[in-house]
């Protein structure tokens, strides 16, 4: 699947190295765009919607082998020899499952992989019950405007923060995500299946507060699937990061693409 997709060139050249920016669940490509503006001078950036957000195709069919070859096929339509991959969340997984295609075919175009908040790690909690029964209530309601969509979620969401979060994909009346196929694919977005060990140069940055790369069993998971690895912690922070700390987060990120 062909992703929307804003591309940004600082240089239409092929030796010019390309970030590729791959947001989380519920997300759209602006939600790494505290990134994207802190290397628009340095790099190309490829900020994308995957499949079932933003304006993607939707499709009753998902998981990270389909998820990793969208992004792969929309680098290819525009021609990006030379990248490093950016993923928050979700889109950490898909940029995992993006690397192990890329070390398959013995590509070198892939040249580092940065994940934000996320194990290469098949989760059993579900964090995302009481959205999802917020944003089938809304969708059932029928309402258009946007104050009856953010009365109706705030009886089953508390967070005023991940209500306006959520509200940046509706319009018209509408989800902009496939509401419906991501509840059906929970299990799948849950998931892990890669067995293999990956030599890409690789940075892991938690947040000191989130739960998602906090167990023992987690950093097992990173230091088995990949061998030449970073692990950084950003200290005071919960799974959005780099909205709450972007300048650690980004210096982080200059830190290790520049060694």
């Amino acid at each position: 699947m062909l992703l929307n997709y804003q591309f940004d060139c600082i240089e239409s050249t092929v030796e010019t190295q390309t970030l590729v920016l791959i947001h989380g669940l519920f997300g759209s490509l602006s939600n790494l765009g505290i990134i994207a503006r802190a290397f628009q001078d340095k790099f190309n950036i490829l900020q994308i919607d995957v499949r079932n957000h933003g304006h993607s195709g939707h499709s009753d069919e998902m998981n990270y082998n389909l998820m990793a070859n969208d992004v792969l096929e929309t680098i290819d339509h525009l021609n990006i020899q030379n990248f490093i991959v950016i993923g928050h969340s979700m889109g950490g997984k898909i940029a995992m499952k993006l690397a192990d295609l890329m070390q398959q075919t013995a590509s070198d175009r892939l040249q580092k992989l940065i994940v934000l908040d996320m194990t290469p790690f098949a989760y059993q909690e579900n964090h995302h019950d009481q959205i999802f029964k917020a944003l089938f209530a809304v969708e059932e309601a029928q309402v258009e405007s946007r104050k009856d969509a953010t009365e109706i979620m705030r009886q089953f969401l508390k967070e005023e923060m991940v209500i306006q979060f959520l509200l940046k994909s509706w319009n018209k009346g509408q989800w902009l995500f496939n509401v419906k196929a991501l509840y059906h694919h929970y299990a799948d977005i849950l998931s892990w299946d890669v067995q293999t060990v990956n030599a890409i140069p690789t940075l892991f940055i938690k947040g000191g507060n989130s739960p998602y790369l906090s167990k023992p069993e987690h950093f097992e998971a990173v230091n088995t699937q990949f061998s030449n690895v970073q692990i950084k912690t950003v200290e005071g922070v919960g799974h959005w990061l780099h909205a709450e700390k972007p300048a650690e987060v980004n210096g982080l990120i200059e830190g290790f693409i520049e060694n």
